[in-house]
């Protein structure tokens, strides 16, 4: 991926689920108003870090006025001597904020263990450390899942972008350990995300509302928490309780 890092974000993001004959209508309609970003098709590995007994999104899938997570996100699986990016996603009052910096798999680890390299931090650096010491995350859960990118023709700013196949993993919360796992949900729906600094433009609420596409609340990490981890902790508590008995 040759384009421009940009480190600093600062949007309005919404969440639509499309079934296949929605999905099939709306990319048809929608074509004369974008094209394929840089990246067009991908697959986007993701590890989440939060304390050991998931309090960051339990605190966000209560839908405060402000929420923030940490992650480190590839596009693929990296390479050791690949980039990765250690992103802090901070959402206040339904505006996203989103401040990362780039590092190899390693020394992003390294990072947020605590260990820094030599020389002065950055901004960003900075309130990343804060942010791991704050809350003493660890890494918890892999999130992959497909991509396929479009930014408008008349607005490169405007980003849609549909996922499919979001998968998970508890076992290995590394992104050198593969883009396998297992599946967040058991639908064919696809989840698209509408990205952009301002307003929706016109053609693209016309659009909507003409397919009877509506907005949703979603979190692939905390559908993943609700669906499996929550699951997953409970039955390891009944048996707990069990063998204590």
């Amino acid at each position: 991926m040759n384009a421009p890092i940009i480190t600093c974000f600062e949007r309005y993001e919404k969440k639509y689920f499309l079934n296949p004959g929605q999905l099939a209508a709306f990319t048809k309609s929608l074509a004369p108003f974008v094209r394929a970003d840089a990246y067009g098709q991908y697959t986007i590995c993701n590890v989440y870090y939060d304390t050991d007994d998931y309090r960051l999104i339990r605190t966000s899938l209560e839908k405060p006025v402000y929420k923030e997570k940490l992650r480190v996100r590839s596009y693929g699986v990296p390479d050791t001597d690949g980039t990765v990016f250690v992103e802090l996603k901070k959402k206040y009052d339904g505006v996203v904020y989103k401040r990362r910096i780039t590092a190899a798999p390693r020394t992003a680890q390294m990072l947020l263990r605590g260990i820094r390299p030599a020389g002065e931090q950055s901004q960003i650096q900075k309130e990343i450390e804060y942010f791991r010491r704050f809350h003493e995350v660890a890494p918890k859960v892999f999130i992959a899942y497909d991509r396929q990118a479009f930014q408008g023709v008349d607005n490169s700013a405007l980003r849609i972008t549909f996922d499919r196949n979001m998968r998970y993993r508890l076992d290995r919360p590394d992104l050198l350990a593969g883009d396998d796992g297992l599946p967040i949900l058991q639908s064919d729906d696809v989840l698209m995300e509408v990205k952009i600094p301002g307003t929706c433009p016109l053609w693209l609420s016309r659009l909507l509302s003409e397919h009877g596409i509506y907005p949703t609340s979603f979190s692939k990490y905390g559908e993943c928490y609700n669906k499996h981890i929550l699951k997953a902790n409970q039955t390891e508590s009944r048996k707990e309780l069990t063998r204590s008995a």
